[in-house]
């Protein structure tokens, strides 16, 4: 299948509503030739990143906007904009490849909407973005209720997280400490030709300076390093986990932070990970296998303790909890297109729940760490200030910096929040609360 047809197939699933790129791309990616899988990926993804200006674009290109059973051409429209805008692919391949995927989809009229509007976009399409570009949606690439929401709650950040949204991430690791030290990993990579710095807020995190296939690591098979965002390394340090510890990483998939509890004190008692579909506990223990590591994984609604707690207490447990994941937009750009200001309500909601649900499973000492991959705060500060009034047994507890560092993030009323770094580390928030008393009996 020509690889523009396979993004623009993969991409109208998203804009109708009916999946994401992790769901609809890999479908796609499976009916094109090897040498073209890398090509349709970054055309997917690359789209998704700039829609919102590429379809304000379009909208000025364009004499009435596509009808709703013409996602397919839409999509593929898009996605040659995105060749001429953002990729080094000649015009004249960008726009006649563009336009001839467009026979498989069975619709005379297609190519030559294509053809005009690509052709007049490559000659009018820099004068048109300086117009276009006076809207901040348009110039930042992020749907309106975004773009709003985060100028309203970050009015001296908010450009700057756009931009981290709309680069592309880099690729970072997680040193296994259990079989080795993160200098002498490093030291490992110079040898053998990859360059490599040590992250400033994890003990165990790795910047790789360019992106690789990760299988050709040193030891990556054999468990001595995965890949894992900065700001997701900080949980099992937050924890400040100890032996014999009993542990609940709750909402667990894909299992990344499982693993690193089990490698950064593997003399716990028991990790129990909990998530709401058996198919996405399948990654998770793959990478406890690779790793060599076990916990016990329950497919549950962590909400329904009945269903899945057996009445022991736990001296440590990792909310990480479902949210609207602004926070790692760069790695999955379709959330611009997926997300909607009506679903931030709802997850905080959801959020609410699950602390009310988890809180009874903690024994008095323990601590829940509270954590999200979003950056608004309705979904972070703002729920744990709810529940810390609804619960009078917990108190937040500060969180401080590894070996004498600041703190990550910065503070907030409760909490502290990791807005998205280019060339760094996820947005993502944090707040750690300590059990003092038991719920008084009914």
């Amino acid at each position: 299948m020509n690889p523009r047809l396979a993004a623009a197939n993969a991409l109208a699933s998203v804009l109708s509503g009916k999946a994401s790129l992790n769901s609809s791309l890999p479908k796609q990616l499976d009916k094109v030739e090897a040498r073209d899988k890398g090509l349709t990926q970054d055309l997917a993804f690359g789209t998704a990143r700039w829609q919102p200006r590429l379809s304000a674009l379009a909208e000025r290109l364009l004499q009435k906007p596509f009808k709703t059973a013409d996602r397919d051409v839409e999509a593929l429209l898009l996605v040659g904009l995105y060749q001429l805008l953002y990729t080094r692919i000649p015009a004249h391949a960008a726009i006649g490849e563009t336009v001839g995927a467009a026979e498989k989809l069975k619709k005379p009229w297609a190519k030559g909407l294509l053809n005009a509007v690509l052709r007049r976009a490559q000659r009018e399409a820099q004068a048109l973005l300086v117009e276009i570009d006076h809207d901040p949606m348009a110039r930042t690439a992020h749907p309106r209720w975004l773009q709003k929401a985060l100028k309203a709650f970050w009015p001296e950040h908010w450009e700057a997280i756009c931009a981290a949204n709309n680069a592309h991430p880099p690729l970072i690791l997680r040193v296994n400490r259990r079989l080795g030290s993160r200098d002498e990993y490093l030291a490992e990579l110079q040898r053998v030709g990859f360059e490599a710095s040590a992250c400033i807020f994890s003990r165990d995190g790795i910047v790789l300076a360019e992106a690789c296939d990760v299988t050709t690591l040193p030891g990556f098979a054999e468990g001595r390093v995965s890949v894992q965002d900065e700001a997701a390394q900080l949980a099992a340090d937050l924890l400040d986990l100890a032996p014999g510890q009993r542990v609940l990483d709750a909402c667990c998939a894909p299992g990344g932070k499982t693993c690193h509890l089990l490698e950064a004190e593997p003399a716990l008692s028991h990790v129990v990970a909990i998530d709401l579909e058996a198919k996405r506990l399948v990654r998770v223990k793959e990478n406890l296998a690779r790793l060599g590591l076990n916990a016990e994984l329950i497919a549950a609604d962590a909400r329904d303790t009945d269903a899945w707690w057996d009445g022991k207490l736990f001296q440590r447990i990792l909310l990480d909890a479902p949210c609207s994941a602004t926070g790692v937009i760069r790695r999955h750009p379709d959330i611009k297109l997926t997300r909607q200001a009506d679903d931030i309500p709802a997850l905080a909601t959801l959020q609410g729940e699950l602390l009310n649900a988890l809180w009874p499973t903690l024994e008095v000492g323990g601590v829940l760490l509270y954590a999200t991959c979003s950056t608004l705060p309705t979904e972070n500060t703002e729920v744990i200030e709810a529940f810390l009034a609804r619960t009078p047994g917990a108190r937040e507890l500060d969180i401080a910096g590894q070996q004498g560092q600041q703190p990550p993030g910065l503070k907030q009323p409760h909490g502290r929040q990791l807005l998205a770094q280019e060339g760094g580390h996820d947005g993502f928030y944090y707040a750690k609360l300590i059990k003092i008393a038991a719920a008084p009996r009914a």
